[in-house]
C-alpha cells in the first residue's frame, strides 16, 4: 500500500501537490486521467491505482498490472508545448523514469525506442502517451507509466520476456520511493521541451541510455515496417534505420532485433 499523506509531504513543491488520485483497483489509470482532463482537470494531476483490470500498453496492447506489484501511475500534463516537440515527450517520460529507476533501485534501464524499458533484454516497464490537439496547439498530454516492480512470475505468451526491479536488484524495491522519484524527474523532463535549447538535448541523451538506436540490426512493426540498422535519432526523436532500400525516418512502431 502507498502511504497518501506520506506522498503528499513529499511531492510539496510540484505541480503535483495536492493533485494525487489513487484507487485500489481501477481499468485503467490513462482512461482515469483522460476522463478527468476533458472535464477540466488541472496541470499535475496524478492518478495512481494498485490494480488495473484494463491495462494499456502502446498499440492497445494489453498491460499486465498485479495488484500490489507494480507501479500504474497516469499524469495529466497541460503544458504549451510547441506542436512539433510533442513527438520528443516520450523519450522525455523514458529519460525520466530511467533516471527513477537508477535512484530508487540502482538499476541501469536500456530504452528500447519508443517506449519500452529493458533491464537486460527484458522488459521491465513501458510508456503510453496521449495526447489532445485543438486549433493546432497541444490541449493536454496524459502520460502513463507501468513499471514492474516486485512481480516474480509473468505470461510466458509475451512478446519481449519480462522482469522486475525486484527480480533484477534482488532486494524489495519501495514503489512509494520510485513514485516520488519518478514525478520529479519527469516534471523537469516535460518543463525542458518548453525551451527549444534544452529540447534539442533530448534525442542526444536518448542515444546514450540506449543501446537501441544506432548499429543495432532490427525489424521494425508497424505503419512503416521495414528491416535495417538503426542510425540514431532525429531532432524529433524519430528512428533512423539504414535499410536496403534506403535511409527510412520511423515516426511510430515497435523494435525487435534481428539476429
Amino acid at each position: 500500500m502507498y502511504d497518501l499523506a506520506a506522498l503528499e509531504s513529499a511531492l510539496a513543491g510540484t505541480c503535483f501537490a495536492g493533485k494525487l488520485h489513487y484507487a485500489a483497483c481501477t481499468g485503467s489509470t490513462n482512461d482515469d486521467c483522460k476522463a478527468a482532463a476533458r472535464n477540466g482537470g488541472p496541470h499535475g494531476a496524478v492518478y495512481l491505482a494498485d490494480e488495473q483490470t484494463a491495462g494499456r500498453g502502446r498499440g492497445d496492447h494489453a498491460w499486465h498490472s498485479k495488484a500490489g506489484e507494480g507501479l500504474y501511475v497516469s499524469v495529466l500534463l497541460r503544458l504549451a508545448i510547441p506542436l512539433p516537440r510533442l513527438t520528443l515527450l516520450p523519450l522525455a517520460t523514458a529519460l525520466a523514469a530511467v533516471e527513477a529507476i537508477r535512484e530508487a533501485a540502482g538499476l541501469a534501464v536500456d530504452i528500447r525506442w519508443p517506449n519500452d524499458l529493458l533491464l537486460d533484454s527484458r522488459k521491465a516497464g513501458g510508456i503510453l502517451v496521449e495526447s489532445h490537439i485543438e486549433a493546432g496547439a497541444v490541449a493536454f498530454a496524459v502520460v502513463g507509466i507501468g513499471i514492474n516492480v516486485h512481480q516474480r512470475s509473468f505470461d510466458p505468451g509475451l512478446a519481449t520476456p519480462a522482469t522486475s526491479l525486484d527480480l533484477k536488484g534482488g532486494t524489495r524495491v519501495s514503489r512509494q520511493a520510485l513514485l516520488v522519484a519518478l514525478l520529479k524527474s519527469l516534471e523537469l523532463g516535460a518543463t525542458a521541451l518548453l525551451d527549444h535549447k534544452a529540447s534539442l538535448t533530448i534525442p542526444e541523451r536518448v542515444e546514450r541510455a540506449s543501446t537501441w538506436v544506432r548499429g543495432r540490426r532490427v525489424e521494425v512493426h508497424g505503419p512503416q515496417a521495414c528491416a535495417g540498422i538503426t542510425a540514431g535519432l532525429d531532432q524529433n526523436g524519430f528512428l533512423r534505420v539504414n535499410t536496403a532500400d534506403g535511409l527510412v525516418i520511423v515516426q511510430t512502431g515497435g523494435l525487435r532485433e534481428l539476429i
